[in-house]
């Protein structure tokens, strides 16, 4: 198979963290000083409990709740606005994500969620690492060389074992076209659907002839 980039891939492991007592102006200067959109609460063992955006700080700061009520109830939301801790300002619960999903997963999850990162907890819950949209849009951002390699050491050549030269890959902005011939016609829709499983290809264009071409005879 394929080696599809999961979330441990591209995520960060090195995490800007808060604990609950961690004070408001510190909460502002770490998010400002490592120029990050938000950062984990986490408890005494490592556990993501909650999230700190900077949205967060700047709602505290004019002393209002969330104007579109993302805070739940009017208690809840006066209570982030006159919030001096982490602890009292966070998001909770915290949803999270695992190193082993893949980077549509993750996608939906954000999209889902409404948020623009999540936590990455291992098998016992302990913070590993965070990932971001960014993170997640560089299994996309792939030059053509990359895509052009992986579509030839691996589909052409450790999955399908054809015969090196048999197939010609051309690959720009990431449209791959690919002119040559398979052993049989059967072959054509794998190759294509092999292809649109690697990272970074938005379209493949084949022009595969089946069986055996002599010299000169590769579709044009």
């Amino acid at each position: 198979m394929l080696h599809r980039r999961t979330v441990g891939d591209v995520m960060t492991e090195e995490v800007i963290t808060l604990r609950t007592d961690t004070p408001l102006h510190q909460i502002a200067s770490l998010l400002d000083a490592n120029d990050i959109a938000a950062a984990p609460v986490i408890d005494d063992e490592g556990v993501p409990i909650g999230v700190v955006s900077a949205s967060d700080v700047l709602r505290h700061e004019t002393g209002m709740p969330d104007p579109q009520g993302q805070d739940g109830n009017d208690e809840r939301a006066w209570g982030k606005a006159r919030a001096r801790t982490a602890g009292a300002l966070m998001s909770s619960p915290v949803f999270t994500a695992r190193a082993d999903w893949t980077i549509p997963r993750a996608a939906r999850e954000l999209h889902r969620r409404h948020v623009k990162q999540l936590p990455v907890v291992g098998d016992h819950g302990l913070l590993t690492g965070i990932v971001s949209r960014s993170d997640l849009l560089t299994a996309f951002i792939r030059s053509d060389v990359e895509i052009r390699g992986e579509v030839e050491r691996d589909v052409l050549g450790r999955i399908l074992s054809l015969e090196e030269g048999t197939v010609a890959v051309e690959v720009r902005d990431g449209a791959v076209t690919l002119r040559g011939h398979v052993p049989e016609s059967r072959l054509v829709p794998v190759v294509v659907g092999l292809c649109q499983g690697v990272d970074g290809v938005v379209a493949v264009d084949a022009h595969l002839a089946a069986g055996r071409a002599g010299p000169g005879a590769a579709p044009h």
